[in-house]
């Protein structure tokens, strides 16, 4: 019969093999903390049926048909924000900060959306122009993200004078958000996609999410839709635009320090993409074609197509003189939509209102230039708000805007901020026990600036 090794000895194994008593303390604590579990098929027996109901669709008729099947309560909360990207991090840590229970589901499994699993490096916008001097646009939970990432070695390098625009390694990125939403105290759930919505009286109640554990809903006071494709509003009924915009996909190329660029550009090769932190590796952009960013088969098209043409214009370059020793690093993990749908709000934010700077009494971010040469835009909370729509709020790229003003509302730096802007409001709707609309202004206003946002 095999004997269970002590505490001690398990100790005295693990410095033996020279890993030290340090890490032997950290191994035997976590393993002695865990929570004991028992295995899922200790006997290795086959799993028998199921005697609980089952809701499959059927066939009938030539038509696929879902019967009606309750559907477990995974989670009940008091501000549910679905989507992780950077809005998403941002709102769910401003939610948490303000006081109420948070919960943050994302698809994939990881935080940080088109910043990290798209590997869009660059913070774009963090500054504006105002009376001739560079103004921080991206303050209070956005701005800390950055600045803590300053503090990780190789995690940020500056491309411009004035230290602004950082360009951040995603990993780097990962790990800090995935701390400061562990302190905030979010619970999050990983690897659920969003596929519905749960209603009450035309008021969002909650969400559901599809995931290898089946369906299953988080119930919550209100949500804050930070999908960057609108998905939950759009499942919920609000009225939205869709719109066609460049899919692309980005890449990362290794060893670029070891290529001849002099001998490279003889050959046609024109660039080797733009510096990352990483030493030897840069960061690849492809806009891509303008097409429909919620049709599967033509993301799986795109998919693909980008992938094939990165790789061979990378073998290009390898057979080139100079190009011998780049390699393929990385794509990205996720296809590089831009924009889809565009939630109609209860205020739309032009291009030309943004370019005048205009102001508005309930402003509660404020947008940046992309290389600081135009004036700050204020940003107001209808922009956030559905017409109808009650109990949920819209973060990031996905806010009422108007066509021309797509390309700036959609940047990194813009979604930290309109993601905090949306997480303190439905804070205070939960506070308040009020609908986000109904949300005052002002008590807004001084959250957010409390919380160390700029509002102008």
């Amino acid at each position: 019969m095999n004997r269970q090794i002590t505490r001690r000895e398990l100790m005295h194994v693990l410095a033996a093999a020279g890993l030290g008593t340090a890490f032997a303390s950290r191994v035997v604590a976590d393993e002695a903390d865990a929570a004991p579990r028992a295995p899922a098929n200790p006997e290795n027996k086959l799993i028998p049926s199921s005697t609980a109901p089952r809701y499959p669709a059927v066939l009938a008729n030539g038509k696929v048909i879902q019967p009606e099947r309750p559907l477990p309560v995974l989670h009940e909360t008091d501000v549910l924000v679905v989507g992780a990207g950077p809005a998403g991090v941002a709102a769910a840590v401003a939610a948490a900060r303000a006081g109420v229970k948070t919960t943050l589901v994302e698809r994939y499994g990881y935080f940080g959306g088109q910043w990290t699993g798209g590997l869009v490096l660059l913070v774009i916008s963090t500054h504006a122009k105002e009376n001739g001097q560079l103004v921080k646009v991206v303050r209070g939970i956005g701005d800390e993200l950055l600045e803590r990432l300053t503090r990780v070695d190789g995690a940020v390098i500056n491309q411009a004078a004035g230290k602004f625009n950082p360009t951040v390694d995603p990993e780097a990125a990962k790990f800090v958000m995935d701390e400061m939403v562990r302190e905030a105290g979010v619970k999050v759930f990983l690897h659920c996609w969003g596929a519905d919505v749960v209603m009450d009286n035309g008021a969002v109640r909650g969400a559901v999410f599809e995931s290898k554990a089946g369906r299953q809903a988080v119930l919550a006071k209100v949500v804050v839709d930070a999908t960057g494709d609108g998905d939950i509003f759009a499942a919920a009924g609000a009225e939205h635009e869709q719109r066609l915009h460049a899919i692309g996909l980005v890449h990362r190329l290794g060893n670029v320090d070891r290529a001849d660029m002099a001998r490279l550009k003889e050959t046609g090769v024109k660039s080797l993409g733009a510096p990352t932190p990483l030493p030897s590796v840069t960061w690849v952009n492809l806009r891509g074609p303008s097409t429909n960013a919620l049709d599967i088969a033509e993301l799986t098209r795109l998919e693909m197509e980008h992938r094939r043409s990165i790789w061979n214009h990378v073998q290009k370059i390898r057979k080139a003189p100079g190009g011998e020793q780049v390699y393929l690093l990385q794509t990205a993990p996720q296809l590089g939509v831009r924009i889809s749908r565009l939630l109609a709000g209860t205020q739309k934010l032009t291009y030309k209102e943004s370019r005048a700077g205009q102001k508005f009494p309930d402003t509660v971010a404020v947008g940046g230039a992309q290389n600081a040469q135009h004036c700050q835009w204020p940003i107001p909370y209808g922009v956030l708000l559905p017409q109808k729509l009650d109990n949920l709020l819209a973060a990031g790229r996905c806010i009422c805007v108007d066509e021309k003003l797509i390309e700036d509302m959609r940047l990194i730096a813009s979604c930290l901020t309109t993601g905090h802007a949306a997480g303190a409001a439905a804070a205070l709707a939960v506070q308040n026990n009020c609908r986000p609309r109904d949300v005052e202004i002002s008590k807004l206003q001084k959250l957010l600036t409390d919380q160390g946002a700029y509002l102008g």
